[in-house]
């Protein structure tokens, strides 16, 4: 049974046709990358597979569940951090673990929140006010809240979006971490080094069709490129 199975998932936005019938599958323990431009497809995937969106047709499934008839199943094993992500100012970063992990498990959410504390690596910050952090704070903050409760499958939408290299790296890092606690790991970014510290496994979509599936390595190979970002341009670029 794969972590995720996408099989000849279609969306529609009225006319737009926006994903075109796209096929992949991540195995349990991955970290796996969806890569490709702007509007391309791959939010929309991760919503679907979040259970935001509905698909229009094809199959897709959360270690065996529908994302559409198991829907409830699903969000139980599931966490998501959305691109554009933001948290409450006027809350304290502890206040915001907890409320999330008490929402989650009200009998044993403290155990959650020491976890998240330790990952978002924020210190004594994290008793501050959410509205006196920075930008890497919040979504490191975030993060700890995605992936505190240890999910089965942790979905990740540009995870180091606007980041400088600092925070990137050290964002980079918790994701490596929580992965060697069993969790699988599905993510998007335009970060093609990123791509390749972080994933060993990638999927190309373009203009909503998978267009390059397999290891960075084979993905760089299959096109004779010298890195990653070269064989991005040149399968985007036909």
């Amino acid at each position: 049974m794969y972590a995720v199975e996408v099989k000849d998932l279609v969306k529609y936005y009225g006319s737009f046709m926006a994903l075109k019938g796209i096929t992949f599958h991540v195995d349990e323990g991955d970290i796996y990358g969806l890569i490709g431009p702007n509007g391309a497809g791959k939010s929309t995937t991760l919503r679907i597979l979040a259970t935001l969106l509905k698909p229009s047709s094809g199959v897709a499934r959360i270690f065996g569940y529908d994302v559409d008839k198991d829907a409830d199943r699903v969000r139980r094993i599931i966490s998501y951090l959305p691109e554009e992500a933001g948290g409450y100012k006027y809350l304290t970063g502890f206040e915001y673990l907890s409320m999330n992990a008490k929402m989650y498990d009200p009998e044993n959410f403290r155990e959650y929140v020491e976890y998240g504390i330790e990952i978002s690596g924020l210190g004594d910050r994290i008793y501050d006010r959410i509205g006196s952090y920075s930008k890497g704070m919040i979504r490191r903050l975030l993060l700890a809240r995605a992936l505190m409760m240890k999910p089965r499958l942790a979905i990740l939408d540009e995870p180091t979006a606007g980041m400088d290299v600092v925070h990137a790296t050290v964002i980079r890092d918790i994701i490596k971490n929580v992965a060697r606690e069993d969790v699988t790991i599905l993510l998007s970014s335009h970060n093609m080094l990123e791509v390749h510290y972080l994933c060993n496994k990638i999927s190309l979509i373009n203009e909503g069709r998978i267009v390059a599936s397999g290891s960075p390595s084979e993905i760089i190979d299959s096109v004779n490129a010298s890195n990653l970002e070269e064989a991005f341009v040149r399968l985007v670029r036909g």
